[in-house]
């Protein structure tokens, strides 16, 4: 198998660390997010990291357990930006469940000047696939 192209890396890393850290204490997100970044969750927009986070933080649920199916990446043009498109698939699972519910998620990824090689999200959607 070929060495796979940098943003995939980038992305597999990002959604490990992002699902991790929301699995284990959501209130960390808020360093993931600016305020510009927005998050549409559901159909309901919210924009800036602490209006994102208390969202999040806000869900009717105490444990949670992501397990991505699919990730898919993309560069975003133009190339000078290094922005990552990412896609992912997956299964949820809250507080006791033993139902995971599918999910789509689609992050849109630029990276901190201020702190090479590491990225923020600038758009973030999400979505229960149910049925």
């Amino acid at each position: 198998m070929a060495n796979k192209p940098q943003w995939e890396l980038l992305a597999e890393a990002f959604v490990n660390h992002y699902y991790s850290v929301f699995d284990t204490d959501r209130t960390q997100l808020a360093a993931l997010y600016r305020e510009v970044s927005m998050l549409t969750f559901e159909g309901n927009a919210c924009m800036g990291a602490s209006a994102i986070t208390e969202k999040l933080v806000s869900l009717p649920f105490q444990k949670v357990r992501h397990q991505v199916v699919t990730c898919d990446a993309q560069p975003v043009l133009p190339e000078s930006l290094n922005g990552v498109l990412v896609f992912v698939n997956g299964d949820l699972t809250v507080d006791d469940s033993n139902q995971p519910i599918k999910f789509a998620q689609v992050f849109h990824l630029l990276p901190d000047q201020g702190n090479p090689g590491m990225f923020w999200i600038y758009n973030d959607l999400f979505r229960l696939n149910y049925g």
